[in-house]
């Protein structure tokens, strides 16, 4: 009976991913404006079995292209951060979700707009109620550190820094998935991580032996 309980919730979840990635919202019903610049294309990688969650902000433009997530030198970091390799981290034990699924374009300075909105509103709930299993989080980024800490009814302190949620980590390993709020993993930020040796020093150890642990028990 717990087989075909499980393979019922791999169904629903496959139905589910396939529908996200036929979502066209942005481009033809948008709920925020303006529409969605580009060509909608939702990336995600979902597993109804696998421990450990990436929520992100949303797909650059390289993923755009190449419809696969964090394959650039960020996705080189923070799979360094991970302790992973290219293998384990596209395989089955990784979920990633980020809170805007289609690349949101840019800004006048060529930098990423924010992720839609329409994506929480739409998905994320229904999304994230067929994934119990999920032992490990790993909240990269304000816009999904704001929404995740929210959901699992921990809300961020107004005015708490990206910085001050990161170096307090160990609050976030109690009770409910195990969490971890950390920067983009951007080339941009290694002037904040080398200002912050702690983070190195301190989370990173951490954050393997707990993706580690979390895998190994996906596995068995």
């Amino acid at each position: 009976m717990a087989d075909d309980a499980a393979d019922r919730r791999d169904a629903e979840v496959d139905r589910l991913a396939a529908a996200i990635r036929a979502c066209r919202l942005c481009r033809d019903a948008p709920l925020y404006h303006p529409r969605l610049p580009d060509e909608p294309r939702p990336i995600l990688r979902i597993n109804a079995r696998a421990r450990v969650l990436i929520a992100s902000q949303a797909p650059g433009i390289r993923a755009h292209l190449s419809g696969v997530p964090f394959d650039d030198p960020s996705g080189d970091r923070l799979r360094a951060w991970m302790g992973l390799d290219r293998e384990r981290f596209f395989g089955d034990g990784v979920l990633i979700a980020p809170m805007g699924f289609c690349f949101p374009g840019h800004t006048a300075d060529k930098g990423d707009l924010p992720p839609r909105r329409e994506c929480a509103g739409v998905w994320h709930r229904r999304l994230f109620a067929l994934l119990p299993q999920v032992r490990l989080m790993l909240l990269i980024g304000r816009h999904a550190q704001a929404y995740h800490f929210r959901r699992l009814g921990r809300p961020l302190r107004a005015g708490q820094s990206q910085g001050d949620l990161v170096r307090d980590w160990r609050a976030h390993l109690g009770a409910g998935p195990r969490t971890f709020a950390l920067p983009h993993p951007s080339w941009r930020n290694s002037a904040w991580i080398k200002r912050n040796p702690w983070f190195e020093a301190e989370v990173l150890p951490e954050l393997r032996r707990e993706i580690a642990q979390a895998m190994a028990e996906g596995a068995t």
